[in-house]
């Protein structure tokens, strides 16, 4: 037997050990952070660097959700404002707050402001937002009614299941094109026209992907 082993596979047990160890630690530590707090957990709601109220601005004012997120309806993913967004209404309103210093320095100084993401799809799942929003997917499935957060959290869990829910009836979770950044519109099918629903599937050739591939790219 000596001669159809080399000695050193006398420490190949104690290698296999140490790499299947190694394995492990690295595969809860994935798990444990891709899909626990920040990305799955319902309720998390970090400190921002500027306390920016939804109710107010979305909901009191009804400032449209595309003049922050501009590139939400063009784009894989959704910006966040710039300085130049905000002070194109603080340089008037509320100029001097001291709740907006760091704005104004982001403004002056060109650094972005270090907003803190709420919502962020892990690295090994594929989401585009304006797949989404230009057919008829409402910005109220995903974030829940943020026109009504005085500070948004993260309400809805984007487990696999919650995206397959969608993905299996879709008819039940889309919206007028008019109303989908309408936070306190209802959809097509909550309006009794479920019919209208399934035509736009048909007119706007809604297919949404069930198999891994569509969304592990």
């Amino acid at each position: 037997m000596s001669k159809l082993f080399p000695k050193s596979a006398n420490s190949l047990p104690l290698q296999l050990m140490i790499f299947i160890t190694i394995l492990g630690g690295v595969a809860t530590a994935a798990m444990t952070y891709y899909a626990t707090p920040k990305y799955l957990r319902v309720g998390y709601q970090p400190i921002q660097p500027v306390p920016f109220d939804h109710s107010i601005h979305a909901g009191s004012l009804g400032i449209d959700c595309r003049y922050c997120h501009s590139s939400v309806e063009k784009s894989a993913t959704s910006s966040v404002p710039t300085a130049q967004t905000c002070m194109n209404c603080h340089s008037i309103i509320k100029p001097n707050s001291p709740l907006l210093e760091p704005v104004r320095q982001s403004f002056a100084t060109g650094e972005p402001l270090p907003w803190v993401k709420i919502h962020q799809a892990p690295d090994y799942v594929y989401f585009n937002h304006s797949v989404h929003v230009n057919r008829g997917i409402s910005c109220v499935e995903c974030h829940g009614k943020v026109n009504e957060m005085a500070v948004v959290s993260h309400v809805k869990s984007h487990s696999m299941g919650f995206c397959l829910d969608c993905h299996r009836d879709p008819a039940s979770y889309i919206r007028d094109q008019k109303d989908v950044f309408n936070l306190n519109s209802k959809t097509l099918a909550e309006q009794g026209r479920l019919a209208e629903a399934h035509q736009h599937i048909k007119d706007w050739k809604v297919k949404p992907p069930q198999s891994c591939s569509g969304c592990h790219r």
